[in-house]
């Protein structure tokens, strides 16, 4: 299946949507940190990355229309201007890339779309916003007149009268939900094309924390796995005491995966080497509203920080209670990529690219949900034939 992709950071989308099937025709990426990340993995012939096909551009100077027959266009627009720690300016602040995401889909008529962002975009703050973006995406061909703003553009399509071109569904998700081990909340904007004969339904979540819970704390299964004996029920987390008990109630264990954890994710890594991006780094610390990590449940959501400098939060808390920064290599496996993936800049630097970065396990899961919708067209449409 092919596919074209924008703001393509260094990877963490792409690679998952690689392992779901896609093949990039195009992948566009402004900052140039981001693809000398990528470009050296390219040339060290890893598997999927030695084939991407990354451009460094402004996306608002790419030509679409080329690209004729395409079966997905993907991307997540910078985030910045609707993260909860940003400056909340929205569609004002100059990041705000939607209207270019929508462009691409309009210049190329995609079977599919999927974007992603952060979930401050699902904010009452931005409810007018992200409905001009739903509203745009079901019309991507009715582009904006001069002068005409949001509220008016909007109101304009939602009162066309013409069957939307596609259905578009938004959902939240958590990464944890997905097999990513870190508790990654974003939103996801997908839509097919309204040609297709298959269904757009929400994507069904694989992994989850009360199958977590029953591993570690009803059959002990999570603590064999790492050759640890069960700590006492006293050292069960008082947010977790209620779900224990009522699974402890229970003949048998939660459907599907349990939340891949730090400790399940950092496995066999052992303490920074200083080697292959696992280098160690002095200086964290504690402070309110900067607690890390726990090994025994997924990390919190890594943060790009200001200028580069990672967030408190990029840090683990270790068995005995003191904490230290992940280290690049660590940050990577929590994005799901693999330690064959190297990064050549500064850990700040690298750590701000890896803060940005779709989780792949998401992506892939977000693209085997829209693959498995494309193929489904696909047999519907032979079985007609």
């Amino acid at each position: 299946m092919r596919s074209v992709e924008l703001f393509s950071g260094c990877g963490g989308l792409a690679l998952g949507l690689s392992r779901a099937g896609f093949h990039h025709d195009l992948m566009v990426e402004w900052n140039e940190n981001a693809v000398a990340t990528v470009h050296h993995n390219r040339r060290r012939k890893l598997r999927h990355i030695r084939d991407w096909p990354l451009e460094q551009r402004d996306v608002r100077e790419v030509a679409w229309r080329g690209f004729a027959d395409l079966d997905l266009v993907a991307g997540g627009p910078p985030c910045q201007p609707f993260s909860i720690g940003g400056k909340h300016r929205g569609h004002e602040d100059a990041r705000d890339m939607w209207p270019e995401a929508i462009r691409a889909v309009r210049e190329t008529l995609p079977r599919a779309f999927l974007f992603e962002n952060v979930r401050g975009l699902a904010r009452p703050a931005f409810a007018n916003y992200l409905r001009w973006i739903v509203a745009h995406l079901h019309h991507p061909e009715m582009a904006r007149k001069d002068g005409e703003d949001h509220a008016k553009h909007t109101r304009r399509l939602e009162a066309c009268g013409l069957p939307p071109s596609y259905r578009v569904l938004v959902v939240q998700v958590n990464a944890a939900d997905y097999g990513a081990p870190q508790k990654r909340h974003r939103v996801i904007v997908a839509g097919v094309r309204a040609d297709l004969a298959a269904e757009l339904e929400p994507p069904t979540p694989t992994h989850s924390r009360e199958r977590l819970l029953w591993d570690q704390w009803v059959s002990g299964e999570y603590w064999r796995r790492h050759g640890l004996r069960q700590p006492a029920d006293r050292e069960i987390q008082a947010g977790d005491l209620p779900a224990v008990k009522r699974l402890r109630a229970r003949a048998t264990p939660p459907e599907g995966k349990p939340w891949a954890t730090v400790r399940d994710a950092l496995a066999g890594l052992g303490e920074p080497t200083g080697k292959a991006n696992h280098v160690f780094r002095d200086g964290a610390r504690v402070y309110p509203g900067h607690t890390g990590s726990p090994l025994d449940q997924p990390a919190k959501a890594l943060k790009a920080g200001d200028h580069g400098v990672p967030g408190g939060e990029n840090m683990m808390v270790k068995g005995d209670g003191s904490v230290r920064y992940f280290t690049t290599r660590e940050a990577a496996r929590l994005q799901g990529l693999p330690d064959t993936y190297h990064f050549p800049r500064s850990w700040t630097e690298s750590m701000r690219q890896l803060g940005n970065a779709v989780p792949a396990q998401l992506s892939e899961a977000m693209g085997a949900w829209i693959a498995a919708v494309l193929r489904e067209d696909d047999g519907t449409r032979q079985a007609v034939a």
